[in-house]
């Protein structure tokens, strides 16, 4: 709860900087209200962030997929061996090639509205199943109730990475809320609220049930802990898998608007040199951005280890730059400067420095572990 004041602070400041500053998406906002560098830093991380996240991405088709055909192909756990083609690596390659590539190719992904509605049924039906497995458990599931304890008040913060990436939507909410029929403050908090708080309740459901119906030996991806030929959980994978194949263009789409403007600005060409080139560039974008994902995916098998790299990024997009924005906003006024404009200039420095230090820790823990391991 504390973290989702915070989050939806993030949300109501980016949206408030968009109206001040007249921009329409978040690195365009950023770099208005807090100046070129900043800006550029911005492009860069939104970049990376969402480099990180395909990849994320492809690992959660190849967890969810194969075990969809090895439950069609009636494969059980105990099977000494699967076929080649529920091969984990087999599966996210023909998805990744015959599905996604030609989702991501295409200029405009205005077509992937009609497949919102669709994920978001999709993601509550993943936690409708989970709390009703663990309030109607399955007699052959044992779980493992020993209890857990940190040796480190540290440890606290290894679930930072995971909440921020959770709830990071704060790089697509600026072209949200330009959307709006009335773009105004008042409404947009009124949505984001709604919005954090039916995210809460749907990932407090799946994980807390989650943990209770198989205890500490949960899956970081609780439907991998579930048999392979459950119907109701083979349904769940299918949604997920589906939500996964419809977000990956997306996220696509914005890591390369990013680098397409970080190439056009640092080149200098002329529009009409642009125009003509921009087909070539987007095809040769995508299919680089394409190729070196799938190829991590395939040998990075453990999405925690992409979530905790990633997921300290995400904090930069929650706290650190809208706080730079508010401050920057709110520093930029000549008004009289009242007991709010401090209370929110104090804000403002909160959350950078809140957003750094979760930045700094969980990213500098991440690569430890990863070194250790």
């Amino acid at each position: 709860q504390f973290m989702l004041i915070f989050i939806i602070s993030g949300l109501v400041i980016l949206g408030y900087c968009s109206q001040v500053s007249n921009e329409g998406t978040y690195q365009e906002v950023v770099r208005a209200t807090c100046g070129k560098v900043t800006g550029i830093l911005c492009e860069l991380a939104i970049a990376i962030y969402t480099f990180g996240t395909c990849i994320a991405f492809f690992i959660v088709i190849g967890d969810q997929l194969d075990r969809l055909v090895a439950a069609a192909a009636q494969e059980t756990d105990g099977s000494p061996e699967g076929h080649w083609y529920t091969d984990r690596k087999f599966t996210i390659v023909v998805t990744a090639v015959l599905v996604i590539l030609p989702l991501s190719i295409p200029k405009e992904i205005s077509f992937q509205k009609y497949a919102s509605a669709l994920s978001v049924m999709g993601t509550w039906y993943v936690t409708v199943v989970v709390i009703v497995k663990y309030i109607f458990p399955d007699k052959d599931m044992n779980p493992d109730h020993a209890p857990v304890t940190s040796a480190s008040w540290t440890a606290v913060f290894n679930a930072m990475p995971t909440i921020c990436f959770g709830f990071q939507c704060h790089v697509s909410c600026v072209p949200v809320f330009n959307s709006m029929k009335t773009k105004a403050i008042k409404p947009w908090g009124f949505v984001v609220t709604c919005s954090m708080i039916i995210c809460l309740f749907v990932y407090t459901g799946t994980g807390v049930c989650g943990f209770l119906t198989f205890g500490s030996s949960v899956n970081q991806d609780v439907l991998m802990s579930y048999p392979p030929d459950d119907i109701a959980v083979a349904i769940a994978r299918a949604f997920i898998v589906l939500c996964v194949v419809t977000s990956y263009p997306i996220l696509h789409f914005c890591g390369r608007a990013v680098v397409e403007g970080l190439w056009l600005r640092f080149q200098g060409e002329q529009v009409e040199v642009c125009v003509r080139r921009e087909r070539r560039r987007r095809i040769l974008q995508t299919l680089v951005w394409f190729v070196v994902t799938l190829v991590l995916a395939l040998f990075i098998p453990d999405i925690g280890r992409v979530i905790s790299l990633i997921g300290g990024l995400a904090a930069c997009f929650i706290f650190v730059f809208p706080g730079l924005c508010l401050m920057q906003a709110k520093l930029s006024e000549t008004d009289i400067r009242t007991k709010s404009w401090h209370l929110l200039v104090f804000l403002g420095v909160a959350m950078v420095t809140l957003g750094a230090f979760i930045f700094g820790l969980t990213t500098s823990n991440s690569i430890y572990q990863d070194v250790v391991n």
